[in-house]
């Protein structure tokens, strides 16, 4: 893979068609790993934080809950769903960079926790985990990056326990013109050229970020996708003003 992971041939098509996708996304993420919090933290405006915590809301978590969180990356997400007092929380991730950034956070800012996220690489594709092994499933900003979403869903359903609960954080395209405007004016002429210096990155990653997002599953068809895995009772609510959205489903 090249040092520039997504270049303007891949990125003036649909990038999610690329046969060598998913080696792509891993190399940008690898790239990226390092900066990724501060960039998320500068360019989403803190925001990030308060639609992780929202998406934990709407798993509607339990003391009895076992969490798994697939492409976890630096762990905010499921950092976030072990301080809502779940039972326990494994992170999966496919970039070994990321998780190294997630452990090492987790150990500097609870120092004395004896209860931990389980850090672990795995393809959101094909788990390492046994059948029924989860309450929740979390994905947050990830289920746009898998290389084969139906296949991903199937592993999430298949992972879950009876009554199971599904949520996936993703970006979505607002319903207002003018919010859509203003939203595409930012993500594709402002942002890509800040967090690009701010990380001195040179993956191609926040140019395929925008990219990824216009070219993906808008809402209605993901949550098609989402019950043509099994799954029932799909729910999606928008957080401000519909750039982002959370979609929750249930394994019976």
């Amino acid at each position: 893979m090249p040092e520039t992971a997504w270049q303007a041939p891949q990125l003036a098509t649909n990038p999610h068609e690329c046969s060598d996708k998913a080696a792509r996304v891993k190399a940008m993420f690898a790239a990226i790993a390092k900066s990724y919090d501060l960039n998320n933290r500068v360019h989403s405006f803190g925001l990030d934080q308060r639609w992780r915590r929202a998406t934990v809301r709407i798993a509607k978590v339990m003391a009895t809950d076992d969490v798994v969180d697939v492409a976890c990356g630096t762990g905010d997400l499921a950092e976030a769903f072990l301080c809502a007092g779940v039972r326990s929380v494994r992170g999966v991730d496919f970039t070994p960079e990321m998780l190294e950034v997630a452990r090492e956070k987790s150990e500097r800012t609870r120092p004395n926790a004896t209860l931990r996220v389980e850090y672990k690489e795995g393809d959101a594709t094909a788990l390492d985990l046994p059948d029924a092994c989860a309450d929740i499933v979390s994905i947050a900003f990830g289920i746009r990056n898998v290389g084969n979403t139906p296949q991903a869903l199937r592993e999430f359903f298949r992972i879950l326990r009876p009554n199971g609960r599904l949520v996936i954080l993703e970006f979505a395209q607002p319903s207002n013109p003018i919010i859509r405007a203003a939203n595409r004016f930012y993500t594709h002429r402002i942002m890509p050229s800040t967090a690009t210096w701010l990380s001195r990155d040179k993956s191609g990653a926040y140019r395929y970020l925008p990219r990824s997002v216009e070219t993906y599953l808008d809402r209605d068809a993901l949550a098609q996708e989402v019950r043509g895995a099994g799954f029932v009772d799909v729910t999606q609510k928008t957080l401000t003003f519909g750039t982002c959205a959370v979609t929750r489903a249930i394994k019976r």
